[in-house]
């Protein structure tokens, strides 16, 4: 069974597809890439069916990672073939929890840094880079970098689990 997770930010073109291409990215290196699928979504659909933002391209090429992105608004129907949602910062978590059908579908959202033990856990937000500049996008990568190496750790240990 294949372990899904979703990676949410405001306009899916920034943050979100940054963390989709990260943790693919580690996924693929773990060699799980058969057993765990990743995808984003924005809360609104401002930019939907647009690619992701050039500086979002551009930073994730300059460090390695490939993605072949377009926007798309998170759906309620969609909690229940997600095993977990990762919310980029706690105005998303907010909405994610409300948008939530069940208590359990709730349950599902958290938050990317979360998975960051260097991380404040007073600011677990990680900054939308859009009215910035390229050093935004840099800031925005090192923080999702940072969160993907615990990310991938707990979920490994979920597909594991799922195997036994």
């Amino acid at each position: 069974m294949t372990y899904r997770v979703c990676f949410v930010c405001t306009g899916n073109i920034c943050r979100s597809p940054m963390a989709e291409a990260v943790f693919h990215a580690r996924v693929a290196d773990a060699g799980l890439d058969d057993r765990v699928e990743a995808d984003s979504a924005g809360t609104g659909g401002w930019h939907e069916g647009e690619g992701a933002d050039p500086r979002t391209v551009a930073v994730l090429a300059e460090n390695g990672y490939e993605l072949d992105h377009r926007a798309r608004r998170f759906r309620q129907s969609w909690f229940s073939r997600l095993d977990l949602v990762i919310a980029l910062d706690a105005g998303h978590l907010r909405a994610l929890r409300r948008l939530a059908p069940t208590e359990q579908d709730a349950a599902k959202v958290r938050l990317l840094r979360s998975y960051d033990p260097a991380a404040d856990s007073g600011d677990l937000d990680v900054p939308d880079p859009y009215y910035g500049g390229v050093d935004g996008f840099e800031e925005c990568l090192e923080m999702v970098k940072a969160a993907s190496t615990g990310l991938l750790a707990a979920v490994r240990e979920q597909v594991e689990g799922r195997a036994a």
